[in-house]
């Protein structure tokens, strides 16, 4: 693990800043796949240095299709991110996952159909393990945390990522229940991906906000509903990051910190060094020999010698 701990918070619809961080300072990065969602706001909670990105940008400006996933992700590795909490508003596909409920998701099924979900390609070829798609010991932490506040919190869950922007037909609604689905959203299966490819311990905060459209007995979801239990849910979302950033130092999880040490199929001779570059701040420190030195020899200052007595 690296030996600085710092939390990166990706806050979802309806969560566009966090409270309390000292020493806040906004910060801008630039990255090889575009801009990042937004600027991140950097700072420490309860001591612990953090960073948060509003995940659709301020005032809500991305569609899930359009979000800049990996220019986010690679702009939070840079930033020396090593855990990340990602939040976001949910439907339920289940009665007992209630609106106002939060799920820390263990699994996820994809039905996304549009987006990049990885850093490799150009030459350089890496399989992650992915059976386990979130950082097994910060989702027990983040469970523990919820519990004692008195959040109502389910410990796992399957989240659905559908593409979107529509909401499901009553029948996708009823597949995704069939399948055993918890929760649908549109935007974290790619987060999970690249944190794992960018060895960051990931997690995921669903908060339950509707029903979708398979309940009999409510209304169908709408940004309105989405947005009216969003308003209440922000409140305990916050109140669960300022119990648990705290806890994640003591954190430990060795396959979130090599997960790429046995990934990368690519043949040493012929992996490119210009990808290596593009892609430094995730896979540099496997291809020490292909990225630039601090001091080329050419360029290199003279040895100081010591003046003759």
């Amino acid at each position: 693990m690296a030996s600085t701990v710092k939390v990166g918070v990706i806050g979802g619809s309806g969560l566009y800043d966090i409270e309390g961080l000292d020493k806040r300072r906004e910060v801008r990065v630039k990255t090889p796949f575009g801009d990042p969602s937004d600027s991140f706001m950097s700072g420490e909670l309860a001591g612990v240095p953090c960073v948060f990105l509003p995940r659709h940008g301020r005032g809500h400006r991305w569609l899930p299709t359009e979000i800049p996933f990996r220019a986010n992700l690679w702009a939070m590795k840079s930033l020396g991110v090593t855990h990340i909490l990602s939040l976001s508003a949910v439907g339920s596909l289940r009665e007992d996952i209630a609106p106002g409920h939060f799920v820390v998701i263990d699994q996820f099924f994809d039905r996304t159909r549009q987006r990049p979900s990885t850093f490799f390609g150009e030459g350089l070829v890496g399989h992650v393990v992915f059976a386990d798609p979130v950082c097994g010991a910060l989702r027990r932490a983040l469970v523990a945390s919820a519990r004692a506040i008195g959040v109502k919190v389910h410990d796992g869950g399957l989240y659905v990522c559908m593409e979107g922007p529509a909401f499901s037909t009553r029948a996708e609604s009823q597949v995704y229940r069939s399948m055993a689905g918890s929760v649908i959203g549109m935007t974290n299966l790619q987060e999970a991906k690249l944190a794992r490819e960018a060895e960051i311990h990931y997690v995921t905060i669903a908060m339950s906000t509707d029903y979708d459209c398979w309940h009999p007995h409510h209304e169908d979801v709408t940004v309105d509903a989405v947005m009216k239990v969003m308003a209440a849910n922000v409140g305990n979302a916050k109140a669960l990051l300022r119990a648990a950033i705290p806890k994640i130092p003591s954190v430990r999880c060795e396959s979130c910190d090599r997960a790429l040490a046995s990934a990368i199929m690519t043949q040493r001779a012929v992996v490119p060094k210009a990808t290596v570059r593009k892609l430094a701040p995730i896979v540099g420190r496997y291809f020490p020999e292909l990225l630039p030195s601090s001091r080329s020899k050419k360029g290199a200052a003279p040895a100081k010698r010591r003046p003759r007595a």
